[in-house]
């Protein structure tokens, strides 16, 4: 398959409160983007009757929501236990073979309270609803998966100030373990979504109406889609989990420098440690001068999940014991220990580089009433819904965004990988532009030391003083939008910078111009 490059600008955006609206634009009614009538109408979240749901199931071909004889329910289930027990004694054999009896019973229970705290008859109520009550056997099934920071940074931030559940990440997942097919299709949390007698709302505001049993009754509506299980992970303790792995490999897209998300990550291939896996998934605002942080933050989120995802796939016994350990600590799911490990046996042998499909639910964005939301493509999701059940890539191609280089969907061809490493060649040729360098933070021999980086890459480089030497932040100006992967590059190659297209306020010779300011370090 072919890979779609993608450099459509959207606007910048800052979070708004998860508030309800008062009508949509015009031009979403006439696209009917909560007007629809079949049953995959995002508009309709009232909960389905046990009739209509066993119709809709009745062509299903997983096997724990077909019709079954009393009998060979019954021998399901024997089967499933039998399952179940021996999953759990490979576990405490293999905690027994670390530390003995005593510490099996303790792993066992302490891990398993773990995964289960904060699972309430609620939520239970709905997965058991929804097929999690019946024996599973191996086939393909949905999760939700949420992702929360409750840091003590966030805690004091303005921008999540009376958000008792802030929710970073939304990600629809489809696990199908007897084809080792992972899917992750990320949901935006502005999504403008019809709650019923909730008034039209923020996706993410069905925690606060609900909890977790309305979030995913949801997100299940909105996807059509029965969702059996469900995942919650606190990235407090997300850095814990990678260092237990003893780090994650990952291709970093751009240089990553965002206080707010806790710091400075480099680009490129490298092992992760867990506080910059951490960066990595809460950055944001790096992102701003692209357009929506919230979808690059999403990509990235996927991105280091997959690689995690690799790591524990591809570990041995001591190693998966401690991971499970460490994920019981910040991770909160209705799957017991045996379900885990069940699911992780039968996904051994995945290839991650084409196994794993990841996208974004395609909406657009728009400010209304002093609050950013995103409108819900319907069509498009439609297709891309119907695609992830039939165990499909989400989208056709994969989507790699030229100007920060971060994939944004994943179909598992390999294009996007072979596209990064294509630009990634392209960046190591002798460079044949022109860049005039400006000290504008009164460092002598600033101007000097970042024209001899450059001129080491073939740029042709004129250097001067600014006109003042109050700049805080070093500038990469350039004047076309087909130059802005090119400015990332020699702000990666001065070490900083921030890329930003001529708005008209600049005049200078050349291709681009750099403009030193008091965070250059030399």
């Amino acid at each position: 398959m072919s890979s779609r490059r993608s450099n459509q600008r959207r606007p910048v955006r800052r979070s708004s409160d998860s508030i309800g609206v008062d009508g949509r634009p015009d031009e979403a009614s006439r696209n009917g983007a909560y007007t629809r009538r079949d049953s995959f109408d995002p508009s309709s979240y009232g909960r389905p009757t046990a009739r209509t749901r066993n119709e809709a199931r009745r062509d299903d071909d997983s096997p724990y929501t077909r019709r079954v004889s009393q009998a060979e329910y019954t021998q399901r289930r024997k089967r499933a236990k039998r399952k179940r027990i021996a999953l759990i004694a490979v576990v405490v054999a293999a905690v027994l073979c670390l530390g003995g009896a005593g510490a099996a019973f303790a792993y066992y229970q302490t891990v398993s309270n773990n995964l289960h705290e904060g699972i309430d008859a609620d939520l239970q109520r709905v997965l058991n609803e929804a097929g999690a009550g019946q024996p599973y056997e191996g086939g393909p099934f949905y999760m939700l998966l949420m992702g929360t920071d409750g840091s003590s940074d966030r805690e004091a931030s303005e921008e999540y100030a009376g958000d008792q559940f802030r929710s970073d990440s939304m990600m629809l997942t489809r696990i199908d373990p007897q084809g080792k097919k992972v899917t992750l299709v990320s949901l935006h949390r502005d999504t403008l979504v019809d709650m019923g007698e909730n008034g039209q709302q923020k996706l993410n505001a069905a925690h606060s109406i609900g909890g977790a049993a309305y979030t995913v009754e949801t997100v299940s509506k909105l996807a059509g889609v029965p969702i059996t299980h469900y995942a919650e992970i606190n990235f407090d303790g997300f850095k814990d989990i990678v260092d237990a792995l003893g780090g994650v490999e990952v291709d970093v897209p751009m240089t990553i420098d965002d206080e707010d998300a806790g710091g400075y990550v480099a680009q490129g291939p490298q092992t992760l440690n867990g506080d910059q896996a951490l960066i990595l998934c809460r950055a944001r605002h790096a992102y701003d001068e692209f357009g929506d942080g919230d979808r690059y933050r999403a990509a990235n989120q996927r991105l280091v999940l997959s690689a995690i995802a690799k790591k524990i796939l591809s570990s041995d016994a001591a190693t998966m014991v401690n991971s499970v350990q460490a994920l019981s600590q910040y991770v909160t799911t209705d799957f017991g220990i045996g379900d885990i490990l069940s699911i992780a046996s039968g996904l051994r042998g995945l290839d991650p580089e084409k196994d794993i499909y990841t996208a974004m639910e395609p909406t657009t964005a728009a400010y209304i009433n002093g609050g950013w939301y995103e409108y819900l493509d319907t069509a498009a999701w439609k297709t891309m819904m119907s695609r992830v059940d039939q165990g499909l890539p989400p989208t056709e191609e994969d989507e790699v965004d030229e100007t920060s280089g971060t994939v944004l969907a994943i179909t598992g061809s390999g294009a996007a990988n072979a596209e990064k490493q294509a630009s990634t060649s392209g960046s190591t040729a002798k460079k044949t532009s022109a860049v005039t360098v400006k000290n504008g933070n009164g460092l002598a021999g600033a101007g000097a030391v970042a024209a001899e980086k450059l001129e080491a890459l073939g740029y042709t480089v004129e250097t001067g003083n600014a006109e003042s030497f109050d700049y805080s932040q070093t500038i990469v100006v350039y004047e076309r939008g087909d130059q802005a992967t090119e400015a990332r590059e020699i702000a990666n190659a001065i070490g900083v910078g921030k890329a930003q297209q001529n708005s008209g306020a600049y005049a200078f010779e050349g291709d681009f111009l750099v403009v030193l300011g008091a965070d250059w370090e030399g």
